[in-house]
């Protein structure tokens, strides 16, 4: 049976269907408005002839309101606009239902990158046991983090579960019910959410995604690549910060730290008795059924109280198991012996920690807590530490912190509140490893990590204040500024080379996590900087590492779109070459990345397949991609260069005030979708070193610039352009899939510009130049890739994708009008001295921060 193009999957399944739902959602009463539904194709309609005539998001709304509603006064029009962003909010749900309904037709789930294709292929070039040997070491560990990108709240995610449910089944009734349901839900929140509501949204994920997609591709290994009946290693597993990552955040404490452990146990055990539930309908035989009936019945009272009478240990859970499938084999003809296994794998796989919790804090935080600690001591008369301990060099006092042996034994001295957190944290982490196990948290990550002091005070304090010479944690240092990466081989071998920290490797059988951030790295260095700044620092690290014996592991700090380490993140993972260690793949993993690639089960289980692909194809095909001396000379010639016109373009001086007044930055924090602060310091001003990944990232979305995923490529490529020499980015392109996977990446970002929206700012007394500067970056970036790569259009070799950033543009259209026309109106009263509580100023302010929502949420990527 032939099988369509993926493109007409998409146009008969997504599309169409869109088209055809979309055209009955438009007829429903929501609100007092009449013909809501009825005036905004109207609207639409006039934006896209409006931008294309040349005009501001102004006139195309006084246009809009002169032609079609002249009898309407201002506060009218300002409901009607009010009721757009609602009806577009739920346009956007109704085409994240449909395409997510339409996951499996349009994508091959038996096509390239998947298990079933890797173990084909392995068959065919009969090299399946090296695949095994593969497997037998190779782990992805995808992190759930509460980094705010969401704007669904809860309620929303779970009408667009029961949507996807109901379009795949055609069930006109149900989908009506839901609509009618979608639009009366509010689609924000009046408070922010504490840590732990942001820990219980993404464990929903596990419970309802992740636990099922997760087992589906262990059984599906076990049974079909192994097929041995063996244990083998786990391949996939789960990280979790919501509740531990305390970076910049002063709503996570300890309490917080231990009450989320807590939940993540109790659903883990829910989830195993669930299972359990359905095995005693089954196993109804002599012998077994009693058995099964009693560990239901204990997990029942274990999952409602973890300090029930009747708990059971993971390891004797498990016995229990292999020992009643014994005797299904032996003497029940092996019936339902697979649903048995099915089970021991899960549990195999998640323990009593669902997801491992990992701990995160920043350098300087660590710097202060630590000299509060020493302050302590020495003032307490302790003799492990020297009274000129704080006049010592960086190395003296690395040597003292890796002897020291003294213990904290009372916190309460501590009248710092930050001191006494960071510590209480450390005691639960220990709390937690009894609880759940030692991989229940047994990471801490120091964010902003520059030094081996930064290591070695953690280090000192883990031992201190629990864990004296038993320790049970990894310390992974974050590099995420391009000073820092480049200084990351230095401080890893000044950690190797002491004694004390080596034994500790030792101990975690010579493994070294080095997480690696994207965010911060392409806010301070550009696109092209930041990925080759980490592709740069990895080799190092992987070189410094394998000199001591040291296998690195890389943790990669990425977010959803190009601009944070996203896009097609499985590409980045199978053109890495044999000069990175490649024995994990580890990346976070958040907001809208969780719901848009891993939301259902389908979409779950292919990209973590795809995933698992891409390490095993970096490592058959890692000679093809390694870079030539010639082509690494060019590649970091464009990268420095992109580097300076970034840096120059960061230092101009209305980069600062662009951002503050003519972008949404400031208004990200009265969305209320994350329980962190919006920036780091508390100065009024805003200073750049103080601004937060997403806000920045998302920003530059809103505006539709796209600034951090193209800006200094095109002026890169110009310069070999310029001297004739444009052959050699040719070259570069052809040889090497990671370069060739970071442009059709920023291609992406590109795709998603749209700058006739801004246009109107060019002509601006202030800002006209600098928009201008912007608009130039992005017109010579697209020309030259469009000429590196021979496309006629951007995205000309991802159709599919092109056609679904289109459909999801064209819905936001008027929301982004609505957004710059109110943000225009605000600069207009501004300009006019008017009070910060003007009621004009303030209803042109709520318009802003409502129309974030829908348009972050279309781009399912942007922040």
């Amino acid at each position: 049976m032939s099988i369509e193009p993926k493109l007409t999957r998409f146009n008969q399944s997504v599309l169409s269907k869109y088209q055809i739902f979309n055209s009955i959602f438009m007829t429903l009463p929501f609100d007092a408005v009449t013909k809501t539904g009825v005036l905004l194709p109207l609207f639409h309609e006039t934006c896209k002839k409006g931008f294309e005539n040349g005009d501001n998001p102004t006139t195309i709304v006084d246009t809009f309101f002169e032609k079609y509603q002249g009898r309407r006064n201002k506060e009218s029009q300002i409901n009607l606009l009010f009721r757009f962003i609602q009806y577009i909010e739920r346009q956007v749900v109704l085409f994240d239902a449909i395409e997510d309904a339409a996951f499996p037709t349009v994508n091959n789930m038996e096509g390239v990158g998947t298990l079933r294709n890797l173990k084909d292929k392995a068959q065919d070039e009969n090299s399946l046991e090296e695949l095994k040997a593969y497997l037998d070491e190779f782990k992805v560990r995808i992190v759930l983090t509460a980094h705010p990108t969401q704007f669904y709240p809860g309620s929303v995610l779970g009408i667009i579960t029961d949507l996807t449910k109901a379009i795949e089944k055609n069930d006109l009734r149900d989908i009506n019910n839901l609509f009618g349901q979608l639009g009366k839900t509010p689609f924000f929140k009046h408070k922010k959410p504490t840590p732990y509501d942001e820990a219980k949204s993404l464990i929903w994920y596990l419970e309802n995604v992740f636990y099922t997609s997760f087992g589906k591709i262990y059984n599906y290994i076990q049974s079909n690549i192994y097929a041995d009946g063996q244990k083998h290693n786990e391949i996939i597993n789960i990280g979790f910060w919501p509740g531990g990552d305390r970076d910049g955040n002063p709503f996570v404490k300890p309490e917080t730290t231990l009450k989320v452990a807590k939940k993540l146990k109790k659903a883990i055990l829910k989830k195993y008795y669930e299972d359990l539930k359905q095995l005693r309908r089954k196993l109804t035989f002599k012998g077994v059924e009693d058995r099964i009936i009693k560990l239901e019945t204990i997990l029942y009272d274990y999952s409602i109280n973890l300090k029930s009478k009747k708990a059971i240990s993971v390891q004797e859970l498990t016995e229990e198991l292999i020992s009643i499938r014994e005797i299904v084999v032996e003497q029940h003809q092996s019936l339902y012996e697979k649903e048995i296994t099915h089970l021991i794998n899960r549990i195999h796989l998640f323990g009593y920690r669902f997801a491992t919790l990992d701990i995160r804090q920043d350098s300087r935080i660590h710097h202060s807590v630590f000299t509060n600690v020493v302050d302590h001591l020495l003032a307490s008369g302790n003799s492990c530490l020297p009274e000129n301990y704080h006049d010592l060099s960086e190395e003296e006092q690395i040597d003292i912190l890796s002897k020291t042996t003294d213990e904290l034994t009372d916190l309460d001295v501590f009248e710092d509140e930050m001191t006494y957190n960071t510590l209480k944290t450390i005691q639960a982490i220990k709390k937690i490893q009894q609880s759940n196990g030692e991989r229940g948290a047994n990471r801490y990550i120091i964010s902003n990590n520059q030094t081996a002091l930064n290591m070695m005070q953690l280090f000192a304090m883990l031992k201190m204040a629990s864990f004296k010479d038993n320790l049970t944690v990894d310390l992974a240092p974050l590099f995420e500024t391009i000073p820092d990466l480049e200084n990351a081989p230095g401080v890893m071998e000044q950690l190797y080379t002491n004694p004390a920290y080596m034994a500790h490797l030792k101990s975690r059988g010579y493994k070294q996590t080095i997480m690696l951030g994207f965010s911060d790295g392409t806010k301070d260095g550009g696109y092209l900087m930041a990925n080759w700044g980490i592709y740069k620092a990895k080799e190092l690290l992987t070189e410094m590492s394998r000199k001591y014996g040291i296998t690195a592991i890389f943790f990669d700090g990425r977010g959803g779109p190009p601009a944070r380490g996203g896009g097609k993140t499985h590409n980045f993972y199978s053109s890495l070459g044999p000069t990175i260690e490649d024995k994990e793949v580890q990346l976070t993993i958040q907001g809208q990345t969780i719901s848009s690639n891993f939301g259902t089960l389908n979409s779950s289980q292919f990209n973590l397949e795809q995933l698992i692909s891409s390490g095993v194809n970096n490592r058959i095909g890692s000679d093809k991609n390694t870079l030539s001396d010639e082509d690494r000379v060019v590649m970091a010639d464009l990268a420095e260069t992109s580097y300076q016109v970034y840096k120059d373009f960061k230092s101009h001086e209305m980069f600062i005030p662009y951002l503050e007044r003519m972008s949404t930055l400031k208004y990200y924090a009265k969305t209320n979708i994350g329980s962190r602060p919006s920036k780091r310091g508390t100065s009024d001003k805003l200073i750049f070193s103080d601004l937060r990944a997403i806000p920045f990232v998302g920003s530059w979305s809103q505006l539709k610039q796209n600034v951090p995923g193209f800006y200094g490529v095109g002026t890169a490529l110009k310069q070999y352009e310029d001297r004739g020499e444009f052959h050699k980015v040719e070259q570069l392109y052809r040889n090497n899939k990671f370069f060739k996977t970071l442009l059709e990446n920023s291609m992406m970002s590109l795709t998603k510009s749209f700058f006739d929206l801004t246009k109107y700012m060019s002509k601006d007394e202030e800002f006209g130049d600098f928009w201008n500067i912007i608009h130039t970056e992005y017109e010579t970036t697209k020309r030259l890739l469009l000429k590196l790569t021979g496309y006629d259009t951007l995205m000309q070799n991802e159709p599919t994708g092109k056609a679904s950033i289109e459909v999801r543009e064209s819905i936001v259209l008027p929301l982004l009008t609505i957004q710059q026309y109110a943000l225009k109106k605000i600069q207009e009263l501004e300009k006019a001295g008017v009070a910060a509580d003007d009621p004009d100023k303030l209803i042109y302010e709520k318009i802003v921060t409502r129309s974030l929502f829908g348009n972050i949420n279309a781009s399912r990527n942007s922040a």
